[in-house]
């Protein structure tokens, strides 16, 4: 008897930036998960309440159309990327991921000068951040992660802790 069929590791590659010169605030993932990176929009599984809680936080429509989400995100003075560039991986977990290579953040960094916070979204980004770019200069926020696999913290305590990080 055979055991189960490993799903072959994909490579992810993630996506260009959300982001203005006007940014103050930079929210950071690891990679797209695997529903994320087939609609090519960030946040789009929909047990992720990442936008449920910039929703809450940051009086956004989370009903708006995704780019319509996005544009009000960088009025708010908010940019949004991933920490990797590419990876390979199974599934959308983040202990999957391997072979991580970052995007290129100390460039977004002197795109985006006015960058005070980074808020990591889970500890794997926070991880990857620290990893390969140890000495950035601003104040880094590793948060609780959205994904519906951290599920360690109810929604209030999420938002509690996104609240308090994302209000400069």
């Amino acid at each position: 008897m055979s055991g189960p069929v490993n799903e072959p590791s994909e490579n992810c590659r993630s996506f260009p930036p959300s982001a203005d010169a006007g940014a103050r605030l930079l929210i950071l993932g690891s990679m797209p998960g695997a529903e994320s990176l087939r609609r090519r929009q960030y946040y789009a599984f929909r047990h992720n309440v990442f936008w449920r809680i910039i929703a809450d936080v940051l009086n956004i429509d989370a009903a708006l159309d995704y780019p319509e989400r996005l544009a009000a995100l960088r009025r708010k003075g908010v940019a949004l990327w991933d920490i990797l560039a590419t990876c390979e991986r199974r599934g959308s977990l983040d202990p999957a991921i391997r072979r991580p290579r970052p995007n290129d953040l100390p460039g977004l960094l002197k795109q985006c000068p006015g960058i005070v916070r980074i808020c990591c979204n889970g500890s794997a980004a926070g991880g990857y951040l620290r990893r390969f770019y140890p000495d950035l200069t601003p104040e880094v926020v590793v948060l609780p992660s959205t994904s519906p696999a951290a599920a360690r913290l109810t929604y209030a305590e999420k938002l509690a802790a996104w609240h308090a990080a994302l209000i400069i």
